[in-house]
This record gives C-alpha cells, sequence and structure tokens, in this order.
C-alpha cells in the first residue's frame, strides 16, 4: 500500500469501534448498518420490532461481520439504559451513537381533505416525539458514558425539511429542525463541559423513498411519481432519488479519525436540492 493510500485508509480508520444505530432495522438504517459492519465496527442494531432487528444483524453475520440486535423504544428512558447495558456487555461500550429513528405519519400531514387547521395535536405531538425526543433521550443514555470515558461521536439524522421548510410537512419539518438546534448545542456543550473529544454531528439527507415517505412520492397504484416526487426530482441537480448507500460515505468520514475537528455541522446529503434556487 502507497503512503498516500495508508494515510487515506487511517483518515476513514472505523475498525473495532462499537456503534448503536437507533432505527437499524429502517432503510436507511439498515443500510447504515451493514456498511458499517463491513467497515470493521461491531454493530448494535435497535429497533422496536425483534424480527427486523433480527433480520439485520442475520445479513450482518452472514456477511462476516459482528452485530447484536437490541429490541429498544427511543421514547422510554428504561429502554434506552438496558439497551447500553445490553450493548456493553455483548460488544465493548458504544463509541458511536447513530441516531436514525424517525419518521413522518399520514395523519400529521397536510393534504386536499386534510388542512393545516384539522391537525390533531396528539399526531403532530407522535411526530415530534419520535424524531426530537427520541433524539434527546438516545443522546442522554449513550451520551453519558461518553462524558464518563472522554471520547465519543453522537451523529443525529436531520433531514432537508429542517433546513428549507417543505410544504405538507410542518410537524416533521419543525422535529428535523429541534434536531438541527440540539445538535448544534450539544456539540459545545460535550466538548465544553466534559471533554473535546466528544463530537456531535448530523446529516441532513435530501429526498430517500422510505416506508414513511413512500405515500408522499410515489402513487400506491401505479407505482410511478407523485407530482410532489417529480417536483422534488426537477429540484434536485443530481436528477434523481437517494440511494441508502448515499448517506454512508458521510457517515463514516464523521465518525472516523479524518473528522476530528469536526464538531457541530449539519452535512446536506441531497443531490444538491438545498443548492438549488430553481432559477
Amino acid at each position: 500500500m502507497s503512503g498516500e493510500s495508508a494515510e487515506a485508509d487511517r483518515l476513514f480508520d472505523v475498525r473495532d469501534k462499537t456503534v448503536a444505530i437507533t432505527g437499524g432495522s429502517g432503510v436507511l438504517g439498515c443500510a447504515m448498518a451493514q456498511r458499517l459492519a463491513r467497515a470493521g465496527m461491531h454493530v448494535a442494531v435497535l429497533g422496536r420490532r425483534p424480527t427486523a432487528c433480527d433480520t439485520v444483524v442475520d445479513a450482518i453475520r452472514a456477511d462476516g461481520g459482528e452485530a447484536v440486535a437490541v429490541v429498544c423504544d427511543v421514547l422510554e428512558r428504561e429502554s434506552l439504559r438496558t439497551a447500553v447495558e445490553r450493548i456493553t456487555a455483548s460488544l465493548g461500550p458504544p463509541d458511536v451513537l447513530v441516531n436514525a429513528a424517525g419518521g413522518n405519519r399520514p395523519e400529521a400531514t397536510t393534504t386536499a381533505e386534510r388542512s393545516f387547521f384539522d391537525l390533531v395535536p396528539e399526531d403532530v405531538a407522535g411526530v415530534v416525539d419520535l424524531n426530537f425526543l427520541g433524539t434527546f433521550l438516545s443522546c442522554q443514555a449513550f451520551g453519558r458514558g461518553m462524558a464518563e470515558r472522554g471520547e465519543g461521536c453522537i451523529v443525529n439524522i436531520a433531514s432537508m425539511a429542517a433546513v428549507r421548510p417543505l410544504t405538507r410537512v410542518a410537524a416533521y419539518g419543525a422535529a428535523k429542525a429541534a434536531v438541527v438546534n440540539l445538535t448544534r448545542w450539544l456539540a459545545v456543550h460535550m466538548a465544553t463541559e466534559y471533554d473535546p473529544r466528544i463530537r456531535v454531528n448530523a446529516i441532513a439527507p435530501g429526498f430517500f423513498l422510505t416506508e414513511q415517505n413512500r405515500y408522499l412520492l410515489t402513487d400506491a397504484a401505479t407505482g410511478e411519481m407523485t407530482p410532489r416526487g417529480r417536483a422534488i426530482l426537477a429540484h434536485t441537480p443530481a436528477g434523481r432519488l437517494g440511494a441508502p448507500e448515499d448517506l454512508v460515505g458521510t457517515l463514516r468520514w464523521l465518525i472516523g479519525p479524518g473528522a476530528a475537528f469536526v464538531t457541530g455541522v449539519v452535512v446536506p446529503v441531497d443531490g444538491g436540492f438545498s443548492a438549488y434556487a430553481g432559477l
């Protein structure tokens, strides 16, 4: 291996570190879990559905990786505490937390039949709780150990809806905007109150087809893009929706040695959507 190749490898070297991924059985979380396992990380796949988590873990193990499935509800502090204990016992103290649990729900989305004034508090609160409170509580649960050890890395998953308000998804956008604010606040807090080696960043994905947004982007009957989906593509210079694997390179950089001086940032992975003015 040449000197330059060895240096590049070192900058992205995440081998033998333990990562906990909330929402690890989802479309995006699954891709992250599998790719990080291939990079040599010990992966804990967290989710509410045991079978879904086991499926991801089985695929990782079949590929030669090390992983455990951990049933966990990110809205329950005791469930998170138990998850940290189980991961520590199985894989070692979590070095990295990826908060990929989140999503929208149709009931909290405006439509031609459901106006903004018809959205009910319970549905709005459900979206805010899953995306913001779940991230907040997970940062508390896993961040405590990082503070005690004086090192660690947290990567939150935000959204384009946090930085460019999008039509129809007021609750989801507000929740993800709160995740962005928390990311920046917590980066400063952990570095100044505990240790500068604890870093907190976020990734803001553009448009990726997931189970939570499929109803907005594709027609269930035909599989074709909806008018909203076509408008998104028209405003994405890359000309396509993101694939889950598109997030992995940025994630691996943020948790690796090459990003040791990077904290409190939100990195768009959006095919140019946030840069496009439409003119």
